[in-house]
């Protein structure tokens, strides 16, 4: 038994000293956090048990080290340390009675902030001169990379230093926003280089440029969350993140003073739910004890602070093995291939297929059936496959190869001029029509609730549905609807009212539901607005399309394709015929005064219980309003929904209106009643 521990504690020396150059050297992650931290604890439990398994050069014995040869190294002032890392509710109600065991009964005040997914960095500032920037290293020195630091716009090169701060670190996370992240990886796919696995390694990467130049265009930012130096009378946590921002750092807007672990469990849930509203990644919260002098009483193990904890949310990246490729058969009769993967809990829910795009795609990457692959998920994106695990590859693997006739309709597949996707061209394929409906169903376009895809697959297989006309006939044919399996008199009553209530919608949802190739809502909603109704639109040409903003050549030649098809233009008459709406009613701006939103700027801040963020900006705008992202004196008021952040504070101290939830939809009704 003894011998069997040894073996295995050398074993996972040896598996995370590979992990571990793969993350912070390479920058190349082999395994999640999750599968790292499991192998991290089974390491711990085992030397904790046999002491003298424990050798010098364990991982344990360690913070993460990204130090190199090509940059001078900086002693930090304090060590920076790893948190400890938690996964569920007991595991930090855990951590919530060790403490209070440790403060021999106190009841702590915690502060939850997001854990920001990027690389740590210690700014040192001496007489309010910032005068270097150390990576982590191996948590008692750093690498400086100060000339990179330089060059983020929101590290304040200097600021006004009271007495007390002579010297002072501010420590932060350097981050790339999600945006800027995407626009590089374009940027070297282009230029034939292998892109970063995710914004933390492109942070991290571009701080250990040796040309300031390039990292400036990066676009980094950062923000801080402690002070070390700072006078003992400053108190707390939640102090210093106001006297950082009084210094006029960039902290975190959504971090909250908790009186217990059950409150900062909720906050935790609620920052989890917000975390793709966000323009940067997070992989968790951080829960630190709030009073400094508690701190100080708990002290720190040799890695990690016993007053802090993170909690880890759902990966939006994980490692599975791809098993085998589908084909599936889309609305404009692209033919595209899909992984089916070994299932994974990814980013809240279980995941067993990602989208490959096109064959050239599986090509470029080099993707085979039997590979582990990394794969990620952002918000409510399908999930797509990163890369394989080209190291991990037994020779088992087999090259995928594309079909060459429809897996729906067996039609031989083409492949279009200057297009790398694969089709099918025949209009009746099966696939196309289900497709097709479901995207004439779906929420950005008709929103018919309860028209999903189960529901068009079992209407299109019994022939009640075959084009979008056909779903308003079906009043007509509620008999047989019901003598289906698994439909009653109440689910078609309220199918058929989904319907109705369809009716509704603007022209530029209408249009966007047609499914025009290339016509997304933006370009929907651009169409409708400058061309005003179907008629002028379905006889302008293409230049004319083209004058319209942001309808290039593609999206132009398109339109002018599909309205040139008879079977289209049948198919609007009987939607006309119908009741859809196919002319503007946002022919002009509503000027000031019209109603309550028109012509006024407003700053969302918080959960609106009823309606997304997108869809709240979306309404504001379609009334004549404007949605800005900060609060400033031009603001005429902010709408604070639930848990709102420090843009009320931001609203309170410069005496711009708020408005509640609530009266956020009264004015809407209001509005909507003139």
């Amino acid at each position: 038994m003894g011998e069997d521990l040894a073996k295995r504690a050398e074993e996972l020396r040896e598996k995370i000293d590979e992990y571990d150059y793969h993350y912070y050297v390479l920058n190349d992650p082999l395994v999640s956090d999750k599968e790292y931290d499991k192998l991290f604890q089974e390491l711990e439990k085992i030397e904790e048990e046999r002491p003298e398994l424990r050798t010098p050069d364990s991982p344990t014995q360690r913070v993460g080290d990204d130090l190199t040869e090509e940059f001078p190294t900086v002693e930090h002032d304090e060590p920076m340390l790893s948190l400890q890392n938690s996964y569920n509710r007991g595991e930090l109600e855990d951590f919530d009675r060790r403490a209070r065991e440790g403060l021999d009964g106190e009841e702590p005040e915690y502060v939850v902030e997001y854990k920001i997914d990027g690389a740590s960095i210690s700014l040192r500032y001496e007489n309010g001169k910032l005068t270097s920037a150390a990576t982590r290293g191996d948590g008692k020195r750093g690498d400086d990379v100060l000339p990179n630091a330089r060059v983020v716009r929101a590290v304040p090169l200097s600021f006004d230093a009271p007495k007390g701060y002579e010297r002072v670190e501010i420590r932060g996370e350097i981050f790339m926003p999600i945006r800027a992240f995407e626009e590089l990886n374009r940027e070297r796919e282009r230029a034939g280089e292998k892109p970063f696995a995710n914004p933390r390694n492109a942070a991290a990467g571009t701080l250990k440029l040796h040309d300031p130049r390039i990292a400036a265009k990066r676009g980094l930012s950062i923000f801080v969350y402690q002070i070390v130096g700072a006078p003992a009378e400053l108190g707390d946590h939640q102090a210093a993140l106001r006297k950082l921002e009084a210094f006029r750092f960039k902290v975190t807007e959504n971090y909250r003073l908790c009186n217990n672990v059950a409150e900062a469990l909720e906050h935790v849930e609620r920052l989890e739910a917000r975390r793709d509203e966000l323009d940067y990644e997070v992989d968790g919260a951080v829960i630190k004890i709030n009073d400094y002098r508690m701190r100080a009483k708990l002290g720190a193990v040799s890695r990690s602070p016993r007053w802090a904890i993170a909690y880890k949310f759902e990966a939006k990246q994980a490692t599975t093995t791809l098993e085998r490729v589908t084909w599936q058969v889309g609305r404009t009769g692209a033919v595209t291939p899909v992984a089916e993967l070994e299932p994974v809990r990814l980013a809240g829910s279980t995941v067993s297929r990602a989208t490959l795009h096109n064959y050239d795609e599986i090509t470029r990457k080099d993707v085979r059936e039997g590979d582990r692959v990394t794969v990620e998920k952002g918000g409510d994106v399908i999930p797509k496959i990163v890369a394989p695990i080209e190291r991990v590859r037994d020779g088992s693997e087999k090259e995928i190869r594309p079909p060459k006739s429809c897996p729906s309709c067996g039609d031989e597949l083409t492949r279009q001029e200057d297009e790398v996707g694969l089709y099918c061209v025949n209009a009746e394929c099966p696939a196309q029509k289900k497709a097709r409906l479901r995207h004439f169903a779906s929420r950005g376009a008709m929103d018919v609730e309860g028209l999903g895809e189960a529901v068009v697959e079992t209407f299109v297989e019994a022939g009640l549905l075959s084009n979008f006309a056909d779903v308003y006939d079906l009043r007509e044919r509620a008999e047989e609807i019901e003598a289906l399996e698994g439909f009653g008199e109440k689910s078609v009553r309220n199918l058929l009212d989904a319907i109705e209530e369809s009716k509704r919608r603007p022209f530029e949802r209408v249009l966007y539901a047609l499914g025009v190739r290339f016509v997304g809502e933006s370009a929907a909603q651009t169409l409708a607005r400058t061309f005003g109704d179907v008629g002028a639109l379905a006889n302008a040409t293409v230049d004319e399309l083209q004058e319209a903003p942001d309808v290039g050549p593609r999206i132009a030649t398109s339109v002018r394709t599909f309205f040139e098809d008879a079977r289209n233009l049948a198919l609007i008459e009987r939607l006309k015929k119908a009741g859809l709406r196919f002319e503007s009613e946002a022919d002009k701006t509503p000027e000031p005064g019209e109603n309550f939103f028109a012509g006024k700027k407003f700053v969302l801040t918080g959960s609106l219980e009823r309606h997304s963020r997108t869809e709240a900006k979306k309404r504001i705008e379609r009334l004549g309003g404007k949605v800005v992202s900060a609060v400033s004196g031009a603001t005429d008021a902010v709408i604070a929904g639930a848990d709102p952040g420090s843009k009320l504070d931001a609203a309170k101290k410069k005496n711009v209106a708020v408005v509640s939830e609530e009266e956020f939809y009264r004015k809407l009704k209001e509005a909507d009643a003139e």
